[in-house]
């Protein structure tokens, strides 16, 4: 059916005498991009803005990922509280995200953003770390030239460690070669690093480190503040499924609070969150398309946006997006269901 559509669409085109195909990502874009992880100049082709947009909106898909998987966990912990005011105060604050546009949400936090102190006003974050009107300034790695492959490698070396960390040969856990695997993942970037480039104030500006506009900022606490409202009642939902046979166990061996819940229901409960949460963290890459609204470069933004202003190429840019987060929640969702499937309980 898709390709049956996609027939048509070059058909109907060609009656019109309009071109159809990928090839203007080949042509130089001749703009800048205020945001990239990769090289970038002007001269680059639209291929590389693709490029760098991508990693753009998986480098804020997962920063907000991992926050509001934690700050979901603390409000869900909070919900459960005995104490009155700590109860109250996390069910506001999930009834006030929840019951609020998101848009309106992130529209406000990037007006507050921009309303800090100026550069030489900036606030000192912790690790070196600057915060101004400008942005986060953070420190930077200084890599070799000629080591520049080993933070890479390093990389892989981190990604293969929750795959070997649980592996068995036999009846015997493998855990020692993840262990390995880490010690080899920081000895190579270690290795390639020569100095840590801090950030500091020099005359009116910010010299050193690298500046994280206040736009991807905004945009990172918008998805990770709205996100840990659902998230949280997520994890309240399942600790309360968690039969309570199991915490009453544990509290007979003389357990204290913090370690029954998480050395004996978290564990429990994580097998009945994992399904609703791979629904929580596809909204997440989804929703760094509000991006847009705020002028971050990622992938709407910067492709159906300033790619399709200057090529007029409607359809295409159309499919490459879609394509790119079609992609991308659907190696989200295997990742997720393997794990499912791994923490799963077993029954006869």
């Amino acid at each position: 059916m898709a390709a049956a559509i996609f027939l048509m669409a070059r058909e109907s085109l060609a009656r019109h005498h309009i071109s159809f195909g990928f090839g203007f990502l080949a042509s130089p874009a001749n703009f800048d991009i205020p945001f990239h992880l990769i090289s970038w100049r002007e001269s680059d082709t639209y291929g590389r803005v693709v490029l760098a947009a991508l990693l753009n909106t998986l480098l804020v898909s997962a920063l907000a990922i991992v926050t509001s998987s934690v700050l979901g966990l603390l409000i869900g912990v909070m919900r459960l509280s005995r104490n009155w005011l700590v109860k109250n105060v996390a069910l506001a604050y999930i009834e006030a995200i929840r019951n609020t546009p998101q848009l309106v949400q992130l529209f406000f936090i990037y007006v507050a953003l921009v309303q800090l102190p100026g550069p030489r006003q900036s606030i000192a974050l912790a690790g070196g770390a600057l915060l101004n009107n400008r942005g986060v300034y953070v420190p930077a790695l200084v890599v070799s030239d000629a080591l520049w492959p080993l933070p890479w490698l390093a990389v892989v070396a981190a990604v293969a460690i929750p795959f070997v960390w649980h592996r068995r040969i036999g009846e015997r856990r493998v855990g020692a070669w993840g262990l390995l695997l880490l010690m080899v993942a920081a000895a190579l970037f270690a290795a390639a690093v020569e100095r840590v480039d801090f950030p500091e104030l020099k005359g009116f500006n910010i010299v050193g480190g690298i500046v994280v506009p206040p736009e991807f900022v905004a945009l990172w606490l918008g998805l990770s503040i709205y996100a840990a409202a659902f998230i949280a009642e997520i994890v309240r939902g399942s600790i309360e499924a968690v039969p309570k046979g199991q915490n009453e166990a544990a509290q007979s061996l003389g357990l204290p609070y913090a370690p029954r819940l998480f050395l004996v229901t978290l564990p429990q409960a994580l097998r009945i969150m994992v399904p609703p949460l791979i629904s929580q963290y596809l909204n997440v890459i989804k929703s760094s398309s509000f991006g847009a609204f705020i002028a971050v470069p990622e992938l709407v933004q910067m492709i159906l946006g300033t790619v399709l202003q200057q090529s007029g190429r409607e359809i295409e840019t159309l499919i490459i997006v879609g394509g790119i987060f079609l992609s991308i929640s659907l190696a989200t969702s295997a990742f997720m269901n393997w794990y499912n499937r791994r923490v799963a309980l077993v029954e006869r």
